[in-house]
């Protein structure tokens, strides 16, 4: 995307989850800290099993007396159902507003010409009544607007933006080594810190208990991580979910997601393993992509 170009995330579901337990309900299940998110804040925070094992990631941002969780849309409606089951007696009420409101990516560049904004991760401003935030995973992914679906195009017209197709914007996250498509195929498969949610700043390790704390805590505490969520990039043939990855007889990963965007759990250490070889798979030969923020 360039500056004036906007992609509408029509795969993006949105929840509002308001009332005056709100903000505790959420800091007692999430990953990340509810301190962190005020009017010009917002974070990235998952939600896990009690093994700790990956089910829904997600961006949080205030809104009026409430939060909106921007989801991956195919998982919203059992998000819907996993956040209610922790609401107990809770003041908490949440809402499906899918149907109304919408996310549009922007252009980092677009995000820093505009009045107010700050060059800060998770950094949020006001256009009119909505918010603009920039992600709080990596400033490369650009800003994202959350706005109401009658305003849609009036507010675009008046920022100035052409709308451009979603993929452009998919492309981008799948070359900065980013998982946003397909996270349903994650479930359960993996643990949340393997997903790389403490470099895309989605773990907070000083905040507490929350839901699949203990073993999150346990593998960063003990140097424990030993397997990462990876870019794929096919060399020739097809792949498909499951299949392993193998190098000199040995499995050292496995597909998790075979559709346009792939993704495996890959075996590896910093210091021994190879990321400019061919693997072979079982209908395939790939190369294992290591985005440049993951430092170690």
């Amino acid at each position: 995307m360039n500056i004036n170009q906007a992609c509408i995330l029509e795969d993006r579901g949105i929840l509002f989850i308001d009332g005056t337990d709100a903000k505790d309900f959420l800091q007692n299940i999430i990953t990340n800290d509810m301190n962190k998110v005020d009017e010009n804040r917002s974070c990235f925070a998952s939600l896990l099993s009690p093994q700790g094992k990956f089910l829904f990631d997600f961006i949080i941002t205030k809104h009026k007396n409430g939060y909106f969780i921007d989801c991956e849309k195919i998982q919203i409606d059992e998000l819907f159902k996993q956040l209610s089951l922790y609401k107990l007696r809770s003041d908490v009420q949440i809402l499906n507003l899918s149907n109304e409101f919408v996310v549009v990516a922007l252009s980092y560049e677009k995000f820093l010409s505009m009045n107010a904004s700050r060059d800060e991760l998770g950094f949020t401003l006001k256009y009119e009544e909505d918010s603009i935030l920039l992600d709080p995973r990596n400033k490369n992914l650009g800003a994202r607007l959350i706005i109401n679906l009658e305003k849609l195009n009036l507010s675009l017209n008046k920022l100035q933006l052409q709308s451009v197709n979603q993929e452009e914007y998919y492309n981008l996250s799948f070359k900065l080594g980013i998982v946003q498509k397909n996270t349903e195929k994650l479930k359960n498969k993996l643990f949340g810190i393997e997903c790389n949610f403490e470099e895309l700043n989605g773990i907070d390790f000083k905040k507490g208990c929350y839901v699949g704390q203990e073993n999150t805590s346990r593998i960063k505490l003990k140097n424990k991580l030993n397997k990462r969520l990876l870019p794929i990039k096919i060399i020739e043939g097809t792949i498909d979910e499951g299949d392993l990855i193998i190098s000199k007889d040995a499995e050292i990963g496995k597909i998790l997601i075979s559709k346009k965007y792939p993704f495996a759990l890959i075996k590896y250490t910093s210091d021994k393993f190879d990321f400019n070889s061919i693997f072979k798979i079982k209908n395939a030969k790939v190369k294992i992509v290591k985005p440049n923020w993951i430092l170690n």
